[in-house]
């Protein structure tokens, strides 16, 4: 039997794999969190004019792409935040004059369009030494910055304005997440290709949704999906002939397909065994304080939000979970 570890072009492409597959849902989380899940696309496309520019100069056509999707990314913010045109447009903007920028200066570098494929369409098997360090490199900052400053970038993420007025630095990490994203789409380039990479930021995000309830969870699940689709996806393509972009993806959504009926078996049970939802989390203090007047009597259809506690049942009202006590309600 072929053992793998034992090509060293199979080496460097699973830990390339390992680590796309940890950078590229931890930055999807956010950007799906925003509600801009097609920013890898057009980042990606950005990018692809970066790739002409190392071709035509002669440089690292990674260490081009980064620096011209990053900058990229960081327009496309801007416009969303400051300029008249939408997110939307903007990002249509830079999708077509990435591809048409990356054609024309790939033809003036003296290269073919298919010189692109690799980009494109992601060539992992054919990762050189240098390319894997660079690879490490980016992929560690991304992780660093994604993970350690999760809450911050949750924060802005989940509601800009209530963050703002808290004291967060809204745009800065606003920039930073784009900027992050653009340092992605050149960490999964090598992996999955320019115009799957958005596939890998986004699905593993999607099937994570179907089974989390939670950010953290969602986040964490995310990064194991991620991880298992693209490392399955390496060593799939090598035995079936096939390439290793496409089957990445494709592993990918078949566990999208998979969790989907999954998540909604849960969510019915879970209606099922809850007479209600649950509250939120900042609605329920640790307090117990005796209330002894309430001019309000709870019920089914009350309107307040109703918890299973124990034997009894708690209503979520005014900020605290009441529950009946004989005469009176107990606050939590």
């Amino acid at each position: 039997m072929v053992n793998l570890l034992d090509y060293d072009f199979m080496r460097r492409a699973l830990l390339a794999a390992l680590l796309t597959g940890l950078a590229a849902p931890a930055i999807g989380t956010y950007l799906v969190q925003r509600r801009l899940a097609l920013l890898g696309d057009g980042i990606g496309h950005i990018a692809l004019t970066g790739v002409a520019l190392g071709l035509l100069t002669g440089r690292a056509p990674l260490l081009t792409a980064v620096i011209v999707a990053a900058l990229g990314a960081v327009i496309i913010e801007l416009l969303r935040a400051y300029g008249r045109t939408s997110g939307d447009v903007a990002l249509a903007l830079l999708f077509y004059g990435g591809i048409a920028g990356g054609v024309v200066i790939t033809g003036l570098a003296g290269e073919s369009a298919a010189t692109l494929n690799s980009y494109l369409f992601g060539a992992i098997t054919t990762v050189s030494d240098s390319d894997l360090r660079i690879v490490v490199a980016l992929a560690i900052v991304v992780l660093t910055l994604g993970v350690g400053l999760a809450p911050q970038l949750f924060a802005v993420c989940q509601d800009e304005e209530h963050a703002e007025v808290s004291g967060v630095p809204v745009r800065a990490y606003g920039l930073l997440i784009a900027v992050l994203a653009a340092v992605t789409v050149t960490v999964s380039m090598r992996t999955v290709g320019l115009l799957l990479v958005s596939a890998l930021m986004v699905v593993p995000v999607a099937t994570a949704q179907q089974v989390t309830r939670s950010f953290r969870s969602t986040f964490a699940t995310a990064m194991a999906i991620g991880v298992i689709a693209s490392v399955s996806g390496v060593v799939t393509s090598f035995h079936a002939d096939t390439a290793p972009g496409p089957t990445i993806v494709l592993i990918a959504l078949a566990g999208f397909v998979v969790a989907a009926p999954v998540g909604a078996f849960a969510a019915r049970h879970r209606h099922r065994s809850e007479p209600f939802s649950e509250p939120d989390e900042t609605s329920v203090i640790d307090a117990h304080d005796l209330s002894e007047s309430h001019p309000h009597e709870h019920g089914p259809r009350c309107g307040h939000v109703a918890v299973s506690h124990g034997d009894h049942v708690d209503y979520v009202h005014d900020g605290h979970r009441h529950a009946a006590h004989g005469s009176h309600y107990d606050e939590h």
